[in-house]
């Protein structure tokens, strides 16, 4: 199952990718190849496949990916929490 984006994910990714959305979308490039290779494997195959512009489909892929794992982060936290 996925995690829950809330509206403060959502405001605090979108604030960080807005602040410079064509360096923000290269340091993902590079994020995700290291993190995840076949993440951005298939985020460049489907974005050279695409009708649309590759750029903003990739980067629209980029945000969901930055979204879910800060929700799987903050998930995690409350997982681990301890009083």
């Amino acid at each position: 199952m996925l995690p829950i984006v809330n509206e403060k994910i959502i405001e605090q990714t979108l604030d960080n990718v807005m602040s410079d959305m064509h360096a923000w979308r290269k340091n993902m490039i590079h994020y995700i190849k290291e993190e995840n290779p076949e993440i951005n494997s298939a985020i460049i195959e489907i974005a050279q496949k695409s009708d649309l512009d590759p750029k903003a489909v990739a980067t629209g892929a980029y945000i969901t990916y930055a979204l879910l794992e800060q929700a799987a982060r903050e998930d995690e936290n409350i997982t681990n929490f301890e009083e």
